[in-house]
């Protein structure tokens, strides 16, 4: 029994199971079969080698980690939408990086769909922080992570940055290293460099503190190295306490610290998105959508956002839709965004635009079949053929032609698909499975009757209702503008309208929860984040209160909150002090929220538990 015990204790430092790492993939010079066992993996024609990748170094193998990321797929997806209904070529190189315009919108926190930067903790560090150049954005990316966040770091950095705390150094020798992040590391390499400075290690141990700091099971690696850090602080006259603060900060990283060159690869990105949603939302929001599932945010969420921005969305049409989102002319030159696109031209074989009005119409975004839940692969195969030639013109034609059973031909009515053709949903429906029925003398005959089927057609509400149960989102709007009376009489502010509000006022707001976050870190304080017509609210809820109204809080889809408004460097928040849970109508029901950390027993279907990555 003792000797079990010795083992179990040992079998948390082993690797839990052996996997395909998604983009890794190891070199050697000779067959790799030669040096190192190989097995199947469970994929078809795929392998996995028997070795744990820390071991790979020691006999010089070379392991590369391609990291996939949507956000890529998006921007060029948004390139191609923007040079075929433009005539602009955007060169990714050729970005101004210095676009005021652009910074104006990432400081306000308009960072919906954007990469790394649309998660709420970054929304609320954007204002604080206020990047105006490049290097701001890197800070950005780097600085809400696990690692700084239980380091202690992000608040004095905003503090030092809002000049509200002076520049320090734990010690003079630390400055030339520090002084580019204010004198709080950030990144992995700091920690390597303070290592050097501070405590005499050589470039090799150093290395071998940032391995430690970037392996999952680093806590064990990183106490080792403690006590070796911290005498050699000693022995470079770093008091105790002072050499307790800075290994802290080094170990934190532990938990996710980012390298410099990491974090400045994902700035690159977060400004491309950046720039493409401000100046081309139509393509920057049709692109996103066709990328999902993916960042932040629902599908819905990403069109009310849109929407918000001036982007026209038109629903889905099986004469115009394709499986996909597009982009199709608008209605007059709808460019939506906060101005025109910049003056001049992005790269050697782009189109100039010399003034804003010689600019093509924007466009508006169409979306597509592919939306329709309900229809799968299968579906789609049978679609694609009709939507690039020739479409029926009449809804017996789709029936004949489409081979869709009758739940996907009531997905479509029901999502409006068919308006163009039949403008009552529900008399379009029954229109379908006449013809879907066939002919089945004598029980029931098919007439020459061409009346359609005496229903009453959806009244607005039920239009908005079907939109998010069929689809998950609405081009004829938000759920809460049909609730927005009830809720002005309750005397319930709406998002936007919270900026008009003063801090500590007594407020009320209300809307769809879609997302609810209770981090490790946050010590059971629980972040709501709920969505009207006009924007997004913020919702802090204490642990108490969380506890005595978690069912209320963590299954409602639609809640309305009372309590105390903080506003602090341009970032509003509502203190939660009552919850009250409306009937959720037109469609509030379906809205699916992202909900972190909340896991519960009683939660229900609408908790997903766990982080989304990205």
């Amino acid at each position: 029994m003792q000797r079990l015990a010795e083992v179990v204790r040992g079998l948390h430092q082993l690797p839990r199971h052996r996997s395909i790492h998604v983009g890794g993939f190891v070199l050697s010079r000779e067959p790799l079969a030669h040096v190192v066992p190989i097995e199947p993996a469970a994929m078809p024609e795929r392998t996995v080698i028997q070795w744990d990748k820390d071991d790979l170094d020691p006999v010089r193998l070379i392991k590369i980690d391609l990291l996939g990321l949507g956000m890529l797929t998006l921007i060029q997806d948004a390139i191609k939408l923007i040079r075929e209904t433009r005539g602009v070529t955007i060169d990714l190189a050729k970005l101004p990086m210095d676009d005021p315009a652009v910074y104006d919108m990432i400081c306000r926190a308009d960072t919906v769909g954007v990469f790394q930067i649309e998660s709420r903790a970054q929304m609320n560090t954007l204002p604080r922080l206020a990047p105006r150049k490049f290097y701001d954005l890197v800070v950005e990316v780097a600085l809400i992570r696990p690692g700084p966040i239980q380091g202690e770091m992000v608040h004095p950095y905003l503090r030092r940055r809002a000049g509200e705390e002076p520049v320090t150094y734990p010690h003079p020798s630390l400055e030339p290293i520090l002084e580019r992040t204010l004198g709080v590391p950030l990144f992995q390499e700091q920690g390597m460099q303070v290592a050097i400075a501070a405590a005499g290690f050589t470039p090799g141990e150093a290395d071998e503190l940032r391995r430690a700091m970037g392996h999952k099971r680093s806590h064990e690696r990183m106490a080792k190295i403690c006590r070796k850090l911290i005498d050699g602080m000693a022995k470079h006259g770093i008091e105790p306490d002072i050499a307790r603060r800075i290994f802290n900060q080094i170990s934190a990283f532990a938990d996710y610290g980012f390298p410099e060159s990491h974090a400045a690869s994902f700035a690159l990105l977060v400004y491309a998105s950046s720039y493409l949603k401000h100046y081309y939302p139509v393509e920057f929001t049709c692109a996103l959508l066709n990328a999902q599932p993916m960042g932040f945010y629902s599908p819905g969420t990403i069109v009310e956002d849109a929407r918000r921005h001036g982007v026209e969305v038109r629903g889905v049409d099986v004469m115009r839709s394709g499986w996909d989102c597009t982009v199709e002319e608008g209605d007059g030159d709808r460019r939506g965004g906060d101005g025109a696109a910049p003056q001049r031209a992005l790269s050697g074989r782009s189109k100039a635009l010399a003034r804003p009005d010689e600019r093509k119409a924007a466009g508006a975004l169409r979306i597509g079949l592919r939306y329709v839940r309900g229809l799968g692969d299968k579906a789609k195969e049978c679609l694609e053929p009709l939507l690039s030639g020739r479409r029926p013109d009449s809804l017996e034609g789709w029936v004949r032609a489409g081979s869709l059973n009758a739940a996907q031909l009531r997905s479509l009515a029901e999502a409006g698909a068919f308006d163009s053709l039949w403008p009552n949903r529900r008399s379009a429906f029954w229109e379908l499975l006449k013809h879907a029925r066939g002919a089945a003398r004598p029980l029931a005959p098919v007439t020459g009757d061409r009346r359609p089927a005496p229903v009453p057609p959806f009244t607005p509400i039920e239009l908005t209702e079907a939109d998010y149960r069929v689809t998950g989102l609405s081009p004829a709007g938000h759920p809460m503008r049909h609730l927005r009376e009830a809720m002005h009489r309750r005397g319930v502010t709406t998002a936007a309208g919270l900026a008009r509000r003063k801090d500590g006022d007594w407020v009320s707001v209300a809307g769809i929860v879609i997302c609810r976050q209770r981090p490790g870190p946050a010590k059971g304080f629980c972040f709501v984040t709920l969505e009207d017509e006009t924007g997004l609210a913020n919702i802090v809820i204490t642990p108490q209160l969380f506890e005595a109204n978690k069912k209320l809080v963590v299954r409602s889809p639609l809640l309305v909150v009372r309590g105390i408004l903080q506003e602090e460097q341009g970032v509003l928040n509502v203190r939660g002090k009552k919850f009250a849970a409306p009937d959720p109508k037109a469609g509030a029901a379906f809205v699916e929220s992202h909900d972190f950390h909340c896991r519960e027993p009683w939660a229900g279907r609408r908790t997903l538990g766990g982080a989304r990555k990205g």
